[in-house]
C-alpha cells in the first residue's frame, strides 16, 4: 500500500444521509463510546499505581486523541472520519488499511463488551456469586441477545438509535457517581481498605501484567474520534463535533481517575473482581450507609447493562458509517453502500458486522478448557493491537494538516509548536501501547499468548490487504 505524493482529495459521493445528531446527542454518544465502569476494577485490581497510569495516559494520549481528533473534524467533517481523513492525507491505500482495521475490530470489541454485559447481569438477577457467570450455556445466549437488540434499533435510523447511545450514556454515568459519592463518603467516615500512600501512585512496571494494564488504560481513553465518523449525519458539524468533545471529555476522565479512588477505598485490591469490581465497591460502600447493599447493586448493575448495550450501539453505527463509505469506493461489495429505502440507514453494513460478530462469538468458546475470563484478555489484547493502527494514521493526518495548513477556526491549539508536540505525543504513546499490549500478562503462557494475539492482528491486516488487492483489480 504506497502513499502518494500529494494528498488525495475524497472521491466518494455518498448519499444523504438524514442530519440527525446535535451537541446534546454528541456529549452523550461521546460519554457511551469511551466510558466503561469495567475500567475502573481493571485498574482497580491492579492497586494504587493505577491511578498515576490514569493521569499519565489522561495527559499523554487522552488530551492529544481530543485535541487531534477536534482540529480534523473541524477541517474535514466527512461521513466516515478517520478513514476519509487517511485516504486525503495519505492515498487509497493507507486509507482502506486505516478503514479497515477500524472496521474488523470491532467484530472483536463486541464479544469483549457484551461478555462484561452478561457477567454483571447475574447481579441483576441475583445470581452474582453463583458462578452462572463462568457458564458459556448462559453467556453466549444473554451476549447474542443484547447485541441483536442494539442492531435492531441502529438500523431504524439514528433517531431512534440516538436514543439508545442516549440511554446508555446515563446508564453507564449515573452509577459511576453514585459509586464516587460512596466512596467520597468513606473516605471521611472510615479508612482506605486499600493503602494508598503517595509513593505507591508511582506506576508499578515489576510484572507483565502491571507492564500490560498500560495499553489498557490507553485502550479505555479510546473512542472520541468515532463521532467524527458520523460527520455527514451531525448538524453544523464543524462546529458540532469540537464542541462535542471539549465538553464530554472531563466528565469521562474525572469518572476514571475519581471511580478507581473509589473502588480502590471500598474493597481490598487483591479482592476486586476484574469484571465486577465496582459493584463490589457499590455494595461495601451501601453497607457503609446503611442501606440495602443487594438492591443498590441490581439497580446499579441494570444501570451497566443498559449503557453496554448503549455503547454496543454506538460502535455499530459508527464502523458502519466507515464500512459504508468503503462500499461506496467499491473496495468493499457495492451493496455495503446501499441505504435503507425507509429508514435512510447503511443497513448492510450493520448487519454484517453483527453476524461476523456473531461468529466470532460462537468461535470464542470453542477450544477446551476456555474460560470467560481467558477468552476476555485474549480477545482484549488482539483488539488492542488492530486498533490502534488507525490511531497511528489519526495522529500522523494531524501532523500533516498542521504543516500544510493553517489552523481551522474551532480549534484550540494556536500554532504549531503546540501541535507538533501534541501529534508526536500521541503517535509515541500509541505506539508504546501497541508494543506493551504484545506482552502476555503472568498468569499467560507467552509462547501461546503471542501466537493467539500477534497472530489474530496479523490475519486481520493480511485479510484487508487481499480484500484491498482484489479491489485495486
Amino acid at each position: 500500500m504506497t502513499a502518494y505524493a500529494e494528498p488525495a482529495e475524497p472521491t466518494t459521493h455518498a448519499p444523504e444521509l438524514p442530519r440527525a445528531m446535535g451537541l446534546r446527542d454528541l456529549v452523550l454518544f461521546n460519554v457511551v463510546t469511551v466510558l466503561s465502569l469495567r475500567w475502573l476494577a481493571t485498574a482497580a485490581a491492579a492497586g494504587p499505581s493505577s491511578i498515576g497510569l490514569w493521569l499519565l495516559a489522561a495527559l499523554l494520549f487522552f488530551i492529544p486523541q481530543g485535541l487531534a481528533v477536534s482540529d480534523l473534524a473541524a477541517r474535514y467533517p466527512d461521513e466516515g472520519g478517520i478513514y476519509a481523513w487517511t485516504k486525503r492525507t495519505f492515498g487509497e491505500g493507507h486509507g482502506f488499511l486505516c478503514g479497515w482495521c477500524y472496521w474488523v475490530n470491532n467484530i472483536l470489541y463486541y464479544p469483549n463488551l457484551l461478555m462484561s454485559t452478561a457477567v454483571v447481569g447475574t447481579y441483576v438477577i441475583g445470581q452474582g456469586e453463583t458462578g452462572l457467570a463462568d457458564n458459556w450455556h448462559y453467556v453466549l445466549p444473554a451476549t447474542l441477545v443484547a447485541l441483536w437488540i442494539a442492531v435492531l434499533l441502529n438500523i431504524v435510523g439514528l433517531r431512534t438509535g440516538r436514543w439508545l447511545q442516549n440511554a446508555g450514556a446515563v446508564g453507564t454515568y449515573l452509577p459511576g457517581i453514585l459509586l464516587v459519592g460512596l466512596g467520597a463518603y468513606a473516605f471521611f467516615t472510615r479508612p482506605a481498605a486499600t493503602p494508598m500512600p503517595l509513593e505507591s501512585l508511582v506506576p508499578d512496571l515489576s510484572s507483565r501484567t502491571r507492564l500490560n494494564l498500560w495499553a489498557s488504560i490507553a485502550f479505555a481513553f479510546a473512542g472520541l474520534e468515532l463521532c467524527a465518523v458520523l460527520g455527514g449525519e451531525v448538524k453544523d458539524p464543524r462546529r458540532t463535533l469540537p464542541r462535542s468533545i471539549l465538553i464530554s471529555a472531563p466528565f469521562i476522565a474525572f469518572l476514571y481517575v475519581a471511580g478507581t479512588v473509589s473502588v480502590l477505598w471500598l474493597v481490598p485490591a487483591g479482592q476486586v473482581n476484574i469484571v465486577s469490581g465496582f459493584l463490589q465497591a457499590l455494595a461495601a460502600g451501601a453497607r457503609d450507609i446503611g442501606i440495602g447493599a443487594g438492591w443498590l447493586a441490581a439497580f446499579a448493575a441494570a444501570l451497566y447493562v443498559i449503557g453496554n448495550i448503549g455503547g454496543v450501539g454506538a460502535w455499530l453505527t459508527g464502523p458502519a458509517r466507515v464500512a459504508f463509505v468503503i462500499g461506496l469506493d467499491r473496495y468493499f461489495p457495492p451493496a455495503f453502500g446501499r441505504v435503507h429505502p425507509r429508514w435512510q440507514t447503511p443497513y448492510v453494513a450493520i448487519l454484517t458486522q453483527a453476524v461476523l460478530a456473531t461468529l466470532f462469538l460462537f468461535l470464542s468458546v470453542l477450544g477446551k478448557g476456555t474460560t470467560v475470563e481467558k477468552a476476555y484478555l485474549i480477545i482484549l489484547d488482539t483488539m488492542l493491537l488492530v486498533y490502534f493502527i488507525p490511531y497511528l494514521y489519526l495522529y500522523g493526518c494531524f501532523l500533516v494538516a498542521r504543516l500544510r495548513e493553517s489552523p481551522p477556526s474551532a480549534s484550540v491549539l494556536g500554532g504549531r509548536p503546540a501541535a507538533l508536540v501534541i501529534g508526536v505525543c500521541g503517535f509515541a504513546f500509541t505506539l508504546f501501547a501497541m508494543i506493551i499490549a504484545s506482552v502476555p500478562p503472568d498468569s499467560h503462557e507467552a509462547g501461546l499468548f503471542l501466537v493467539k494475539v500477534l497472530g489474530g492482528a496479523g490475519l486481520c491486516v493480511a485479510a484487508g490487504g487481499l480484500i484491498y488487492w482484489r479491489g485495486r483489480r
